[in-house]
C-alpha cells in the first residue's frame, strides 16, 4: 500500500486531497496544527469508512515537525507522497508597504519556508518514485499571474516556487519527483463562497500527479494537469 502525508489537511483542499487518495488505496496522514479540527476531520473521514491517521504537526515550528516526523518513521520506513498543503492568507496585508512584521514572516514561514522544513525532515523516507507536492498559486506566478492581489501571500508562493525547483534539483539523485501545483480559484475558507472551482477540481491536479503511474515530470509548476510558466 503507498502512503501519502498531506499537510493543513483537516479542511478545504487538502482534507478533499486526503479523501480522493484514501478512496484510491493509500495510507494517508492527514495533518493539522489545531488536534481538535484535525481530530474531528479525521473522524469525518473515517465514519465514511476510510482507513486515515492523524498527525498534530504545525509546519511552521521545527519542534512541532521533528515530533511529527519521528511518528511517522515509527510507523513507516517509506513515503511515497509528500503534499505540502497548509497555507495562510493573512488579511490585513493588502498594502506590501504597510504589512505588519510579524504577518509577513508568519505567512513566508508557513507557506514557504515551512514546505522545506518538513521536506528536509521527510528525505530519509523519499525513495525513487516518491512525490513531492507543493501547493501555490498562480498568485505568485511572475511571468503572468501577478498583481497587487494580497502581496505578501503572492510573494510566499513565489518563494515556493523557487524552493520547489531547488528541492527538484536536489533529490533528482534519488528519483524523487518535485513539482508545484495551482489549483486555481477554489471555494474554502481562504478562497470564499465566491470562487470558481469546487474542491474537487482544486484537489484535481495534486491527485493525479501523486496516483498517475507514468506521471515523471520534475521541477515544473501545473494548473489543470498542464505544465504552466512560472
Amino acid at each position: 500500500m503507498k502512503t501519502a502525508l498531506v499537510t493543513g489537511a483537516n479542511r478545504g483542499i487538502g482534507f478533499e486531497i486526503v479523501r480522493q487518495l484514501a478512496d484510491r488505496d493509500f495510507a494517508v496522514w492527514l495533518t493539522a496544527r489545531n488536534k481538535k479540527r484535525g481530530t474531528e476531520a479525521l473522524l469525518e473521514l473515517k465514519n465514511q469508512g476510510r482507513s486515515i491517521r492523524f498527525l498534530e504537526l504545525d509546519v511552521s515550528d521545527t519542534e512541532s515537525i521533528a515530533n511529527a516526523v519521528k511518528s511517522l518513521k515509527g510507523d513507516i520506513n517509506r513515503l511515497d507522497v509528500l503534499i505540502n498543503n497548509a497555507g495562510i492568507n493573512p488579511k490585513g496585508s493588502d498594502n506590501i508597504l504597510s504589512v505588519p512584521a510579524d504577518k509577513l514572516e508568519e505567512t513566508f514561514r508557513i507557506n514557504s519556508i515551512g514546505p522545506l522544513w518538513l521536506t528536509q525532515a521527510c528525505e530519509s523516507l523519499l525513495i525513487s518514485g516518491s512525490r513531492v507536492i507543493n501547493i501555490s498559486s498562480g498568485a505568485g506566478e511572475i511571468c503572468n499571474g501577478m498583481g497587487s492581489y494580497s502581496p505578501v501571500y503572492s510573494a510566499s508562493k513565489t518563494a515556493l516556487n523557487a524552493i520547489t525547483c531547488q528541492l527538484a534539483h536536489g533529490l533528482r539523485a534519488k528519483g524523487v519527483l518535485v513539482n508545484a501545483v495551482c489549483p486555481g480559484w477554489v471555494r474554502t475558507d481562504m478562497g470564499g463562497a465566491g470562487a470558481t472551482r469546487s474542491v474537487e477540481k482544486g484537489a484535481e491536479t495534486p491527485v493525479w500527479m501523486a496516483t498517475d503511474p507514468g506521471f515523471s515530470e520534475t521541477g515544473k509548476f501545473f494548473r489543470d494537469m498542464k505544465a504552466v510558466s512560472w
